[in-house]
């Protein structure tokens, strides 16, 4: 019988440098481990309002995909990767072509506003 690995994601966060991110960060561990998930990175940015073409953090995650090591990039809310829906498409298109998608958590409900 083949050996079936567990799917596997990276997880992004994005916030303000002095923003606390742990509840986040935690929902997103909680969310995977949900679905059996193996998370094989935590990636943060800690830039605040940069465009998503200027985060280390989130080049990282879709490289991450890119070179198999995961299949998706997790994220808690889609403001994280960019509140701009074209900048948006843009990253979920890129992670797209490295093989993956792009899952957003929830939807930006009710929330402390954590800006990126």
């Amino acid at each position: 019988m083949a050996k079936v690995d567990r799917f596997r994601v990276v997880v992004y966060l994005c916030a303000a440098a002095n923003s606390d991110i742990a509840g986040p960060r935690e929902e997103c561990l909680a969310y995977a481990g949900s679905f059996g998930w193996q998370i094989v990175d935590v990636v943060e940015d800690r830039v605040g309002l940069l465009p998503p073409e200027g985060r280390e953090g989130l080049a990282r995650a879709v490289e991450l995909v890119e070179e198999q090591k995961a299949g998706a990039v997790l994220t808690p809310w889609r403001s994280m990767i960019s509140t701009i829906a074209q900048e948006y498409d843009e990253v979920a298109r890129s992670v797209e072509k490295a093989g993956g998608f792009l899952h957003v958590m929830g939807a930006d409900r009710a929330r402390p506003h954590t800006p990126c």
